[in-house]
């Protein structure tokens, strides 16, 4: 099985850069609304093109994007492996680095961009795929599913304590942080800082039981993707992407559509939580689903346009994950525009197609003039504690440049 590095990594790329769309259309409703995740009704989102809007957010993108880039950080978790040993450099001392800086960085953008950053979780859970390297496919496959059931049955578990009665009292608070929240995003950037903070302290729990079990397994299933190789030549691969096509769909749909229902609704917070509950256990599978329907896709002669169009932003990944908080924050907060509060979720859509447009724009015309984007360069400069060429060299081996955002 002879692949060239470069196809590969673009196999690679191409779906980080896909995964960047889907991050950014759940992200930016965090931006655009105080109200968004408090299970609380939005009123910028009443109307039925609204409505259906976050039933389509919720259904298609929400819980199932950052898997599918942490999939893919795992899978390239194997390709830092064998850039450290062809370079006969230690790789713990290189990936310690590296893991350190992620989190910097990822403080930076929480503190002053976006309190729902992934960054920082990323970087602690990377430490421990590089404790796990070591172990055999079977203990990381079983520990995979262990963390998807254990954290979907905790949701179920906290489902049946709550009843409507307290989640009605604690709607009636969530009011009041939504309106103190709005109000403090449109004053001034020193209390965009402060309100950041303040949603740190009071959302940390959701990235620590929610986000990062699911997202450490999927580390985990990449993992072992990356081991085995099965990005390097996905041709040789066509019956099994079909099955997990297939396969995802018919498992991962009905959790979908169980956990966006409530949106259409409004009402009920409780179906809220069970709904979660059901998509936790089900949304790798829809998510690998959309990974083996894009690699089908990739193959395909007019599909491979596609690839060489998303490519450039995946190579670039972090630095667009970035960006991307940095144009949000400048149109929603009052580091800019101020708009939170002021559009819908059928406009936040447009806009962040209109941002991702950017992001695949920029991304091509910066990949053709540097080897890599401004963070990725800072980041690796850290890691191997040199400061590497940033413009691209004609002949440059490029394998080992993407980001792993």
């Amino acid at each position: 099985m002879n692949t060239a590095p470069g196809e590969r990594q673009q196999m690679v790329d191409a779906l980080r850069g896909f995964a960047l769309l889907g991050i950014l259309v759940v992200n930016i409703a965090s931006f655009a609304s105080t109200y968004y995740g408090l299970g609380i009704p939005d009123p910028m989102a009443i109307s039925p093109a609204d409505r259906g809007a976050s039933f389509v957010r919720a259904l298609v993108f929400e819980s199932k994007f950052y898997l599918l880039f942490s999939f893919l950080f795992g899978y390239s978790f194997t390709l830092q492996m064998r850039a450290a040993e062809r370079d006969g450099k230690p790789f713990v001392p290189r990936m310690v680095r590296r893991h350190f800086g992620l989190w910097v960085l990822g403080v930076a953008h929480a503190v002053l961009l976006y309190y729902g950053d992934i960054l920082t979780a990323y970087a602690v859970l990377g430490a421990l795929l590089l404790m796990l390297r070591r172990r055999s496919d079977v203990f990381l496959a079983c520990a995979a599913i262990a963390l998807v059931l254990l954290t979907s049955l905790l949701w179920a578990a906290v489902g049946q304590m709550y009843t409507h009665a307290d989640m009605l009292m604690a709607a009636q608070a969530a009011y009041g942080e939504a309106a103190a929240a709005l109000a403090a995003y449109r004053a001034t950037p020193a209390m965009v800082v402060v309100q950041h903070l303040r949603d740190l302290s009071q959302t940390w729990w959701i990235t620590a039981l929610v986000q990062a079990p699911e997202a450490l397994a999927m580390f985990l299933a990449g993992f072992i993707a990356g081991k085995r190789g099965l990005l390097a030549q996905a041709e040789a691969h066509r019956t099994l992407w079909w099955r997990v096509f297939w396969w995802g769909l018919a498992l991962g749909l009905p959790g979908a559509l169980a956990y966006a229902w409530p949106t259409l609704r409004l009402n009920d917070p409780v179906r809220d939580i069970q709904g979660l509950a059901l998509t936790l256990l089900t949304a790798p599978f829809l998510s690998a689903a959309y990974a083996a329907g894009l690699l089908l896709v990739f193959q395909r002669r007019h599909g491979r346009w596609l690839a060489q169009l998303l490519a450039p932003a995946g190579r670039m990944a972090l630095s667009n994950y970035l960006l991307q908080s940095a144009a949000c924050a400048w149109i929603f907060l009052a580091y800019g525009l101020r708009w939170i509060g002021t559009v819908g979720p059928l406009a936040t859509f447009a806009i962040a197609f209109a941002i991702f447009a950017g992001n695949l724009a920029l991304s091509h015309w910066w990949m053709q003039r540097f080897a890599y984007g401004p963070a990725e360069w800072l980041l690796r400069a850290f890691t191997y504690l040199e400061r590497p060429p940033l413009r691209r060299r004609r002949h440059a081996d490029q394998r080992d440049s993407s980001a792993e955002s």
